[in-house]
């Protein structure tokens, strides 16, 4: 079938290249084929249609028990249980096999379902859609005071922040203690590891590297899942241009292509290949929707954007995920349009569930269902509910408001009973796909709990991410430094901050486990090198305290070569930390000019969370490598790069500005009918300061050297249903061994709808021996020239298209070709 320019189908699949069709043509309700997913894998959970079964299907002792429950516990723990499990219901009602697992029988877990759902009082039924929070205990988290009788009473259907394999065991066991016997969810911010910390996601993007990214996420999952938790609110895919929102940590940089890519590698690492495996978690692809566009970078702001951008640049991670079979999807904090996104029906239930087709959950995030009050759309908590439930969001995050306020709003009509048992079914159909129906207890194994933490391969994987994580912005010559220097100085209080290393949302990461620079030099380096270290400069916000700064020019002066670590603390970004401005904090710029001032071979590490505006250093620091926090083997993967044991690969999944002055800005940027011309007065760009970016998106040095050919087409023209191969020759021209990341771009040269000077459609990681060429080959559809047209949905039009190709989205070689109308000659 064939996209036309009015419209049409297209193709899916889920190799890297199909950014297309997840991210752009079907997320318009254009008519797709459906995805096919290889042998051996799992359909998306939820996905099967509804089946009716009516509760007279139970047979009469199951249901005489569900009714008139016997006192006794009903837990698998125990030999000598009493009561009816769930199980025991399913196997009554259904049969043997009691479970088949996520989606491989859709009509028997619908029947299960439907017969439970008719047992189920209006009370119970909320309390599915109840989320409380837990709270640190003397032995960790746990929930609050009564939290279990409220388990043992039906009010609650998960909890945020709970975890430990014997607690949640305990918690599961109340649940079955209930009158219906329904299994918990467990839900954890599990964001870049759980105990084996990874880099923060904006470092994972760094990476290019979709198969790492997704082995972070499947060992998170791993070891998430053997300590009670079910369910994670990872990945968060919103893109974000504007380096003073703080979460701009958490996510995969500017690009929706990039973006889409790291989002589904995510979903695939957290929830693998079944969903009801005891090693994997659902995934969450949070915030729905454009949280990142929030007004002046501050969290949790207005969000005021056009439906050209939302459907273009923020939607299309979010529909990657849902093309990936993504569990659960959380609403933001955010309004569009004066709409606020927990009350946003047309985007959840119009976009979300009905033309992308997701069936599973739409959680709240933290008190956003309360929230709506405070936006002004909503004049008492009961209202809120209503807005919240009728617009698509299935749980209540910590409000509390749909358990203790819906009730009365059912009895008087105003939310109709069938808007709760929607939500209700979702809930028990995930419940279901993780397998607890079966067995409530097989995430909560003491023995895994143990066994899987911070293995040794898991910490060998932290290390090799971190490796291709960090980014080398300069180097006149400088690195890799020599191992068997006699002194190296160390500066910089964040050389010596584990907690630092682990970055923002760390999961149930401890300090105690990482590895922090100073640490991974003194680990690398010859038995004849002295590493001595002083603290320098400390970041804080505003502060003037220059008290450190003669030991550290003392260090300086005994070295024969300095690496000054500088940048932000882990506080400094993640949710609430949005910055007005972005440069080094505190004194630390003054400490770096000091140091540099001496002439000493220096070499700068920047340790932070955001792109940080840093022109001074860029012109005179000799060497500067981006390494962001890369978790707990940040250390040794950071002395593996300085002295050249590893060479560095990443590229900026972000653009670095000048100054604050700057933001927004971003590669694929339009035009404008005054494009930017030194020559020319009135032209868009600024008196005092250059319109380019102080690092392009995309960019990266390495230890070696490489040439991208110019790209070679198969073909000068592409028509409707054609495939387009655009080849080039990648050659390392230096002397060691390297990975290139080929970009390719495109640009379309005359459409209806203004165009970027270039967007991202493709990219490769290729590994080169010096003196060796390699042809890559990146294949082209008309997916990928679709554009939000002026009719809102994704059409494409014949013209001249502009390819792209090199080492960053500045540093490209170009061609051209024409898409001909299908009905030409």
């Amino acid at each position: 079938m064939q996209l036309t320019r009015e419209g049409g189908s297209s193709r899916a699949a889920r190799a890297l290249r199909a950014f297309a069709t997840v991210g752009l043509i079907a997320a318009a309700g254009c008519s797709t084929a459906s995805t096919a997913r290889p042998a051996g894998t799992t359909p998306a959970p939820n996905a099967g249609p509804a089946t009716q079964n009516p509760a007279s299907s139970l047979n009469a002792a199951i249901a005489d028990q569900i009714t008139n429950p016997v006192n006794a516990p009903a837990s698998r723990d125990t030999a000598a249980a009493g009561g009816v499990t769930a199980a025991d219901r399913i196997a009554a009602m259904l049969g043997p096999p009691a479970f088949l697992g996520p989606a491989q029988d859709t009509a028997r877990r619908e029947a299960f379902i439907d017969s439970l759902l008719s047992q189920m009082t209006l009370a119970e039924k909320l309390g599915q859609l109840n989320q409380p929070p837990g709270q640190w205990g003397d032995t960790g988290p746990v929930v609050s005071k009564g939290g279990e009788a409220d388990v043992r009473a039906g009010h609650a259907g998960s909890f945020l922040g709970v975890y430990g394999a014997d607690y949640t065991r305990r918690l599961q066991h109340a649940a079955e203690e209930s009158r219906l016997h329904i299994p918990l969810l467990f839900g954890y911010d599990v964001i870049h590891g759980f105990r084996t910390i990874f880099p923060v996601p904006l470092a994972e993007a760094s990476s290019w590297d979709p198969a790492a990214v997704e082995r972070s996420a499947r060992i998170a999952a791993t070891e998430a899942s053997a300590w009670g938790v079910t369910w994670t609110f990872a990945p968060m895919v919103d893109i974000a241009r504007d380096p003073r929102w703080g979460r701009v940590v958490e996510g995969s940089g500017e690009d929706p292509y990039l973006g889409s890519m790291m989002a589904a590698a995510k979903v695939r690492g957290f929830q693998g290949d079944d969903l009801a495996s005891d090693s994997t978690v659902m995934a969450t692809a949070k915030h729905f929707a454009a949280y990142g566009g929030a007004e002046g970078g501050r969290d949790y702001n207005t969000v005021d954007i056009s439906k050209r951008t939302l459907h273009a640049i923020y939607l299309p991670p979010f529909h990657a995920a849902v093309k990936e079979g993504v569990g659960s999807v959380m609403a933001a904090f955010d309004e569009i349009g004066g709409v606020p996104m927990h009350a946003n029906g047309p985007l959840i239930n119009g976009v979300l569930r009905h033309d992308w087709g997701f069936h599973g959950l739409v959680v709240s995030d933290y008190t956003g269902i309360m929230e709506l009050e405070r936006h002004g759309v909503a004049g008492t908590p009961e209202q809120a509910g209503i807005l919240g439930l009728k617009a698509g969001v299935d749980i209540d995050m910590v409000s509390g408001i749909y358990l203790k306020n819906l009730p009365a709003a059912v009895d008087s009509g105003l939310v109709p009973v069938q808007d709760v048992d929607r939500a209700v079914k979702r809930v028990l159909r995930s419940k279901w796909d993780l397998g607890l129906f079966q067995d409530p207890y097989r995430y909560s194994d003491s023995t895994r709990q143990k066994t899987r933490t911070l293995t040794p391969a898991d910490l060998r994987a932290a290390r090799e991410e971190a490796r291709e994580s960090m980014v080398l912005l300069k180097n006149d010559s400088i690195l890799p430094l020599r191992k068997d220097l006699g002194t190296i100085a160390v500066i910089g209080s964040l050389a010596n901050d584990s907690l630092s290393c682990l970055g923002p949302w760390h999961g149930a990461g401890e300090a105690k486990d990482a590895v922090t620079i100073l640490q991974g030099i003194k680990q690398a380096v010859s038995s004849d090198t002295k590493v001595i270290y002083a603290k320098g400069a400390t970041p804080v916000l505003g502060g003037t305290d220059t008290a450190g700064f003669p030991e550290a020019m003392r260090a300086v002066r005994q070295a024969d070569a300095v690496v000054l670590v500088i940048g932000e603390t882990q506080a400094m970004s993640g949710e609430a930390a949005s910055r007005s401005n972005i440069d080094l904090p505190g004194v630390q710029l003054a400490l770096a000019k000091e140091i540099q001032a001496t002439g000493k071979p220096l070499v700068v590490v920047l340790m932070n969370g955001r792109p940080l505006a840093t022109p001074w250093l860029a012109e005179h620091a000799p060497a500067i490598l981006e390494s962001w926090f890369l978790g707990v083997q940040m250390g040794p993967a950071v002395a593996d790069v300085l002295f050249g044991d590893v060479n560095p690969s990443g590229k900026l999944p972000v653009t670095v500005p000048r100054a604050v002055g700057q933001i927004p800005i971003y590669y694929d940027h339009k035009n404008t009918g005054r494009p930017p011309n030194p020559n020319d007065h009135y032209t868009s760009k600024y008196l005092h300061l250059p319109w380019t970016p102080l690092y392009p998106f995309g960019f990266g040095l390495s230890y070696t050297t490489f040439d991208v050919s110019a790209p070679r087409l198969s073909s000068p023209t592409m028509r409707p249903g054609d495939t387009l191969t655009v080849a080039v020759d990648v050659t390392n021209t230096g002397k060691r061994a390297g990975t290139e990341v080929v970009q390719l771009y495109l640009h379309d040269e005359v459409r209806s709808v203004t165009p970027p000077v270039k967007e991202l459609r493709g990219f490769q990681r290729v590994d080169l021996q010096p003196g060796q060429t390699r042809t890559v080959h990146f294949p082209l559809t008309v997916n990928d020239l679709a554009f939000w047209g002026l009719d809102n949905r994704w059409i494409y039009e014949p013209g001249w298209f502009t390819v792209y190709v090199g080492s960053s989205s500045v540093d490209v070689k170009s061609t051209r070709f024409d898409l001909v109308d299908g009905s030409g000659p």
